[in-house]
């Protein structure tokens, strides 16, 4: 019977129907999540800034899944430019139910040597985005008094790190703003949750010298950097019925980092 059981939830898709909205998810993080929703049966709408000839791919690899997805070049740290991206995501999907503000960009530095360009930049890109696209979305929202708001935030903008005083204070100005939007919206059915993830291995930190990631790792109760899928399975959750009863939190997924 036990056995059964575990097969049945091996095949349950949490997302069957669903559309979702992923910011930044042509790698990384956001195609990690991409992927996951698609296999929940997720109908995936996402952003990329540059790479056009990853985001076909992605865009080809979900299609193939048998849900529909699309790729949108759009910047959401531009207030205008992510209206009309949820506008055009609603005209050719005609719904969407969970939005998840990943795009994120880090340009580290000492403080005494971080230009203002470098501090205005990533909290454009990481903090302000968050704002543009759930004021984007809020309508629909509340329209519908239904859906899911997951923002990516970090361990650092849950303990800071030295050389990361930008990213850090859009990281915990994400916290804030997520908490708040839950005290606003929960009444409507409307639930926003933010992540953390720790040291996660992407494309990014491959560029790192190996002994450099196993320094990272030894220092992680799991002993192991996470993978995006990691991530995406707490998005899965955050984004599904079965955290229908979960607002305004901050989910870790380090390893025990900040244990």
């Amino acid at each position: 019977m036990y056995h059964k059981q575990t097969i049945i939830i091996d095949h349950m898709k949490l997302l069957e129907g669903k559309t979702v909205i992923i910011t930044g998810a042509s790698r990384g993080i956001g195609k990690g999540i991409a992927e996951v929703f698609a296999k929940h049966g997720a109908n995936v709408a996402f952003t990329y800034s540059a790479s056009a000839e990853s985001a076909q791919a992605l865009e080809n690899e979900l299609n193939a899944t048998g849900i529909k997805a699309k790729g949108y070049q759009s910047n959401a740290a531009d207030f205008n430019e992510a209206q009309t991206f949820v506008e055009a995501v609603l005209a050719d999907f005609g719904t969407v139910d969970v939005l998840i503000n990943n795009a994120g960009i880090t340009k580290d530095n000492l403080l005494m040597r971080m230009s203002e360009e470098d501090f205005d930049k990533v909290i454009n890109v990481n903090l302000k985005s968050v704002f543009n696209m759930t004021k984007a979305i809020q309508k629909t929202f509340l329209k519908q008094r239904s859906g899911s708001i997951i923002n990516m935030s970090s361990v650092v903008g849950v303990k800071g790190n030295a050389g990361q005083t930008n990213y850090a204070a859009s990281k915990a100005g994400v916290i804030g703003f997520t908490k708040s939007v839950a005290l606003e919206l929960g009444s409507r059915n409307i639930r926003c949750n933010a992540i953390a993830p720790g040291f996660i291995e992407t494309e990014m930190t491959a560029k790192l010298n190996e002994e450099v990631v196993k320094g990272w790792a030894d220092a992680i109760p799991l002993k192991r950097g996470g993978t995006t899928e990691d991530v995406a399975n707490a998005c899965l959750f955050l984004a599904s019925d079965m955290s229908a009863y979960i607002t305004g939190q901050v989910l870790n997924v380090d390893g025990g980092m900040l244990t």
